[in-house]
């Protein structure tokens, strides 16, 4: 084999791209920071006890586990960083009042999400805890909004579903958990077929419920399509209106592209409202988030929560190219006092300056400058190349 080479769906982040990924970087943790969100920094790796607490089955395939060396237990790899924060805001900083927290770095998958995407995302996100009204749903998705305008996605829709819908259903209906489980994946997989043979031994409004989810996909008009199709209980009735709270609130900063009650994406994770940004010509989500007010309750203290995260490879990657450099290329002359005040003025301004070492290839051809600092009538000044 050769030394080279990378895992399968592993690889480096070159020049180009990591400097749009950086730039995305810093300018999305400022507009975070403009919000009142703290930045934490959780560790890469913690006991996998820890790292799964709280999402069922939703991060365990996806986690990568080794034995710690030092206390022979089970260490894991994140897979997601929101787990993380919620035990930082449980655990460590223990407040009684809202938290907004907000973090950035790699995260690695066992698997790749889908055809060639990497296993290794970097994932970018926000959390709002303390909360549970629709107010911090709402305010949470505009700033992914707001976050993805800054990639450039000004055209950016959401996804929206509701995991109460399901839960309301099968917890009300009695449904043993091997059936609960068989009823989820027919349902994500929006086969008709299988839940009609799986919802034969339950009631009538049960089953005529649970059959009409995967239809219950679109826009606005689906909200009153299932106000009249589902049984009116208290959870679903407050689902749907907290879904119609968002379809108005938000209509100002995102194209809610459709309502979709079958959507059970982390049914194990999430407590409520569940969402996914998308990218015109984009297969796959760019941000993703939803309610997890139970993740916290393993730590001691379940709060109200809601977030999203944004892989920050998938934005850069959609945001288009980055513009030509725009660095200037200056001789090699450390005893020319005039020039280094003219690189470090230049410098403190911003300017990249790259100095060209002596014996070595004129460095504008490696870092594509388009300008360089000339010497006329005794002043550097700055020429295009």
């Amino acid at each position: 084999m050769r030394a080279w080479l990378l895992p399968e769906y592993i690889e480096d982040i070159l020049p180009a791209e990591a400097a749009r990924i950086e730039r995305l970087r810093r300018a999305i943790l400022d507009l975070f920071e403009l919000h009142g969100y703290e930045l934490v920094m959780p560790p890469l790796l913690e006991y996998l006890d820890s790292l799964l607490t709280g999402t069922g089955h939703d991060l365990d395939l996806q986690t990568f586990k080794l034995v710690d060396q030092l206390s022979g237990r089970t260490l894991g790899l994140r897979a997601d960083i929101t787990p993380q924060v919620a035990r930082i805001d449980a655990h460590l900083l223990n407040r009684s009042g809202v938290t907004r927290l907000c973090y950035a770095g790699s995260v690695l998958h066992t698997l790749p999400n889908g055809v060639n995407r990497t296993r290794e995302p970097l994932q970018i996100g926000a959390e709002l805890y303390g909360h549970a009204g629709i107010e911090s749903d709402v305010e949470i998705q505009r700033l992914m909004m707001r976050a993805l305008e800054l990639g450039g996605l000004n055209s950016a829709y959401l996804d929206i579903g509701h995991v109460a819908v399901f839960r309301s259903l099968v917890s009300r209906a009695r449904v043993e958990c091997e059936h609960e489980a068989d009823l989820f994946r027919a349902m994500q997989a929006k086969d008709l077929p299988a839940l009609r043979e799986l919802t034969k031994g339950l009631a009538r409004a049960t089953r005529e419920a649970l059959t009409a989810l995967p239809e219950l996909y679109g826009g606005a008009e689906v909200l009153a399509q299932a106000r009249r199709r589902l049984p009116a209980h208290d959870e679903i009735r407050r689902a749907l209106a907290e879904l119609q709270a968002l379809s108005e609130a938000l209509a100002d900063v995102a194209r809610i592209r459709c309502f979709d009650l079958a959507e059970l994406r982390g049914y194990h994770y999430h407590s409520g409202v569940v969402f996914a940004a998308y990218a015109e010509g984009q297969p796959y989500a760019i941000g993703r988030g939803g309610r997890y007010d139970e993740v916290g309750r393993a730590f001691g203290r379940a709060r109200p929560a809601t977030g999203f995260s944004i892989d920050l490879r998938e934005l850069a990657a959609s945001s288009g190219e980055m513009p030509a450099s725009d660095c200037v290329s200056a001789p090699y002359a450390p005893q020319d006092a005039q020039l280094q005040r003219r690189i470090a003025a230049l410098r403190a301004r911003g300017t990249a300056v790259v100095v060209e070492l002596p014996r070595a290839q004129d460095a504008r051809s490696e870092r594509g400058c388009g300008r360089r600092l000339v010497r006329r009538a005794g002043k550097w000044l700055i020429e295009k190349v």
